[in-house]
């Protein structure tokens, strides 16, 4: 099946050395997957490659798409071998380059072959039960061609008994064998599997949509599968809204891949015909089921638009050696954070409150409580992410972490209301969406941007001086959150001693907001606010909470204590534990519980809710 796909990579040309000992043109790799020893958390991998005599370099994928960094997981591929016509063929790992293979071909050799295991980490994408297959985890490729243009022939064998969903078009299936239609490596690697004991599928494509779309369901229980009908029609209402947002698809068909167990990670990773989503095993059975599905489906569902076809050109790259420079992350993240639970709104996932209280508490989260944008701008978060975004612990509220998503969603939000606002009205940010992220579906493809593009994308739809208006938001270092999108929307964010009815990420932030101090369940500081009453009593990350007034602490008596204390002379105690050695901490604070809310503006038009309404007749 020949898949049609544009791109424009003329840029990086000049390194694309074809190597001397490769000829692929008229050839595919062949790659098997055996699965059957998921439960022993290990997958042996067989890949058969066509090949001349001479040197030959062989990679190892290192820097993910999506993932935005050069973390493909080498330290997991293990029992590596090479061979050609029966014999072994020895090899050297690169001295700088861990990813990085080098061989050389005996003569009379045309088709290498490489064994090895790919060990799967604990608690990460498989389960006595379940395995989510990212391509990139157990492939090998050879120097010198675009991923594009290498086609791969893909096999998976797995447990007995267990069914399988994906994105990748099917040549045949026998029992537990199933071979895919051959495949340019790149949609290969952006093409998971969900296979497991327990799966569902569920047609969630919109009646007159002419684009199947479905879930893909794998978990470690039967019942965790039973997705509501109130559910299925909110996701189904997710695809309409989100034909009426973009106003065209770029794919053939689309995949919404989910993971339930509480024993693989939780995440989610795009990709342009699916995504790769995890959930803890009960999360469609409760009453936060619509927040679980918006605050992660949708934004994984808007990357095919925003992130995977129009992507920043620095991210770009034609092979997972070569790395990318994150700058334009606040586009690729940050327009994504804000357009998909822009959706979950307009789908039926989140009610117009919960998108009120999911937008106060991104706003609380980077006013006083981030003290970090006081000496980091929003651009810097961008900038370093392959060095410093994900591998932070502690102290986040002080170095930051990816706030291009978070801050990016509010500057988004000020872009829209800008939009509307410079428009006089008569333009939105489903506008400009339609412009940007539009066109004829041509299956997947790339459409690769610069900020002085972006700058005038936003210009055809709303003339303004965009460029000063980006770099201002992206250099700031106040104290202050940007929350000019929240107010030219007609809302505020205020406090009250009520907790936020939400749940998820973006749920109760806990004690930050009045003592400032994130403490989990046990006790554990992950987070003492710089400057805040708690970092001042000498509370500081990582330290762990044993008492409270006398007592031993439970999470409701540090509640009752911030309670107690309002209004009051008296200190809140805590006895905590560091290296070791105890420790008593005297936190003086009187203004009781503090959660964040978002109010109308009285005299302002409600544009913020005018956002959210539905546009596809539901």
């Amino acid at each position: 099946m020949k898949i049609c796909r544009v791109r424009s990579f003329a840029l990086f040309a000049s390194t694309w050395i074809l190597s001397a000992s490769m000829c692929l043109s008229a050839q595919n790799i062949a790659l098997t997957v055996d699965a059957t020893k998921t439960q022993n958390k290990i997958l042996h991998a067989h890949l058969v490659m066509p090949v001349k005599p001479g040197p030959l370099t062989v990679y190892y994928p290192k820097w993910i798409p999506g993932e935005h960094g050069p973390d493909g997981p080498i330290a997991n591929l293990t029992g590596l071998k090479f061979s050609g016509e029966g014999k072994a063929i020895p090899w050297q790992r690169d001295l700088l380059d861990a990813f990085t293979f080098h061989l050389d071909v005996p003569a009379g050799v045309s088709r290498l072959e490489a064994n090895y295991d790919y060990i799967e980490p604990d608690g990460v994408s498989a389960t006595d039960k379940l395995l989510i297959l990212e391509w990139n985890e157990v492939a090998l490729y050879p120097e010198g061609t675009p991923a594009e243009k290498l086609m791969y022939e893909a096999e998976l064998i797995m447990p007995d008994g267990w069914k399988f969903g994906s994105s990748l078009p099917v040549a045949s299936q026998s029992g537990n064998e199933v071979s895919f239609k051959p495949i340019s490596f790149d949609l290969l690697v952006d093409s998971p599997v969900a296979t497991g004991l327990y799966y569902r599928s569920i047609d969630i494509t919109p009646p007159g949509e002419p684009i199947h779309h479905q879930m893909d369901m794998v978990a470690d229980s039967e019942d965790a599968l039973n997705m509501s009908p109130k559910d299925q029609r909110a996701m189904t209402n997710l695809v309409a809204e989100s034909g009426k947002l973009f106003g065209a698809r770029h794919y053939r068909d689309y995949h919404f891949i989910l993971g339930l167990s509480d024993h693989v990670a939780h995440f989610g990773l795009e990709h342009h015909e699916s995504n790769d989503s995890r959930l803890p095993e009960n999360a469609l059975l409760g009453p936060g089921s619509g927040i679980a599905l918006g605050g992660l489906l949708a934004h994984e569902f808007v990357h095919s638009w925003n992130g995977k076809f129009r992507r920043p050109a620095d991210l770009a790259v034609p092979y997972y050696e070569q790395p990318m420079k994150t700058d334009l992350l606040w586009g690729y993240e940050g327009l994504t954070d804000y357009l998909g639970p822009l959706l979950a709104a307009r789908s039926g996932l989140f009610t117009p409150e919960q998108y009120h209280e999911w937008l106060a508490s991104i706003a609380a989260s980077l006013g006083p409580g981030r003290p970090g944008r006081t000496w980091r701008p929003l651009r810097d978060t961008a900038d370093a992410e392959f060095g410093m975004g994900f591998g932070a612990r502690g102290w986040l509220s002080w170095r930051r972490g990816t706030d291009y998503y978070d801050e990016g969603d509010l500057l988004w939000l000020e872009v829209a209301t800008i939009l509307h606002r410079e428009s006089h009205g008569t333009k939105s940010i489903d506008e400009f969406c339609h412009a940007f992220h539009g066109g004829a579906n041509n299956g997947p493809e790339v459409k690769p941007y610069t900020f002085d593009q972006l700058v005038s994308d936003l210009n055809a739809i709303a003339p303004y001086d965009w460029a000063t208006f980006l770099h201002t938001r992206l250099d700031s270092t106040s104290p202050q959150a940007p929350v000019g999108g929240i107010g030219n929307g007609g809302w505020k964010v205020s406090y009250t001693d009520q907790p936020a009815k939400l749940e998820g990420r973006r749920g109760n932030p806990g004690y930050v907001y009045s003592i400032g101090l994130q403490v989990g369940a046990d006790g554990t500081v992950s987070d003492s606010i710089v400057g805040s009453p708690a970092f001042e009593s000498g509370v500081s990350s990582g330290m762990k909470v044993v008492g409270v007034n006398g007592r031993v602490f439970t999470p409701e008596l540090l509640s009752d204590a911030v309670k107690d204390a309002k209004g009051t002379a008296k200190p809140i105690t805590l006895l905590v534990v560091v290296d070791e050695f105890y420790r008593t901490c005297t936190i003086n604070y009187h203004d009781g519980p503090r959660y964040p809310h978002l109010v109308r503006e009285e005299g302002k038009p409600d544009y913020l809710d005018e956002l959210i309404k539905a546009r596809a007749g539901q």
